[in-house]
């Protein structure tokens, strides 16, 4: 049953709520839903293309850089290839003249082994006769010695039993040459140097001084100026003249040029001396030791201290021995040339 009020309700609603209410049946708003939706769908998979069709372009373009870096790689890549073909040729253009200069040098080995020996034959020969040369001329003991040990040392690297004969050779002559004597040359010649410095400080023996006036000279009694002067005057005259006993009658007299000259003579006596030592010349240096000793007791005053210390060593000299007889190294010469023969074919 209807109320009042519900009548009322009905009559207050205006006609297009009504019409309102006819449309809003579920199958509109249904339909309505179904079309927003399929429209925001529409819109979002125009946003998702969109933003795929970005991704898409910017994996187009960083493909097409990277297909790009590829090119140019492959490019490098071709370059180095054929840069490393070409480094590859050469280096087995290289290797190939390395080994035949390898060839080659095993070939000139194989053909210097086979004459090694006579080489060093060929070497010590030259040294054994050079060691002889200055032992005969010179007399250098130590260097002919030094010579053969460094022979025999050569002999020993090779150590071949050939040469056995050679190397007792050579040190027979090294033991002989060891038991010769010694001479001091280093002590002559310091000896004959101290001479020679002291040549220029020798006192000649007319050599004199003159005498210096005495310092307490009596007073003379005051005379007048003429008088004064004639004795001042006579002891001027005294002064020039002198009288000077000479022990013997023929002693030289020199003059200042000529003294100069006797004491260089007497040098060059003292040099060629030391030149005859050297060369253990023992006629040589002791007649020009004798003959400087001579000048020394002649021409200067013995009856000075150092005249007489330079005529004393003198004379040491003049007894010192300085010949060797010197023996010569045929025995190692013999024996080389008998291992050269024994080598040849």
């Amino acid at each position: 049953m209807t109320s009042m009020s519900d009548i009322d309700d009905k009559q207050d609603k205006p006609d297009w709520l009504d019409k309102l209410g006819d449309y809003l049946n579920p199958a509109l708003i249904f339909a309505l839903l179904a079309f927003a939706f399929a429209g925001w769908q529409w819109w979002q998979t125009r946003i998702a293309l969109n933003t795929m069709r970005q991704e898409v372009s910017q994996r187009l373009t960083s493909a097409n850089e990277m297909a790009q870096e590829s090119r140019i790689l492959s490019r490098q890549t071709a370059d180095n290839s054929r840069d490393m073909a070409l480094r590859l040729g050469e280096i087995q253009a290289k290797l190939a003249d390395s080994q035949n200069q390898q060839q080659a040098l095993e070939a000139l080995y194989r053909d210097m082994s086979k004459s090694r020996d006579d080489w060093t034959l060929a070497d010590i020969e030259q040294v054994i006769l050079t060691a002889n040369q200055q032992l005969q001329l010179a007399g250098n003991v130590k260097a002919a010695i030094i010579a053969l040990q460094n022979a025999d040392a050569r002999l020993q690297l090779i150590n071949k039993p050939q040469f056995t004969n050679l190397r007792r050779a050579l040190n027979n002559d090294i033991q002989r040459l060891q038991m010769l004597p010694q001479v001091d040359t280093v002590g002559i010649t310091l000896r004959l140097d101290n001479l020679i410095a002291q040549v220029d400080q020798l006192p000649l023996s007319s050599d004199h001084e003159i005498p210096v006036k005495p310092a307490n000279q009596p007073q003379l009694a005051p005379v007048d100026a003429a008088g004064r002067f004639s004795l001042e005057l006579w002891q001027e005259l005294k002064g020039l003249v002198q009288i000077r006993r000479l022990d013997t009658p023929d002693a030289a007299l020199l003059a200042p040029e000529q003294s100069y000259f006797l004491r260089q003579n007497l040098k060059l006596r003292l040099l060629t001396a030391r030149i005859a030592l050297l060369a253990h010349d023992e006629t040589s240096y002791k007649a020009d030791l004798q003959a400087a000793k001579t000048w020394l007791t002649r021409y200067f005053n013995v009856r000075d201290s150092r005249t007489e210390n330079a005529v004393k060593q003198t004379e040491k000299l003049i007894d010192s021995s300085i010949s060797i007889q010197l023996p010569s190294l045929s025995e190692s010469i013999t024996a080389l040339h008998a291992s050269s023969l024994g080598r040849k074919p």
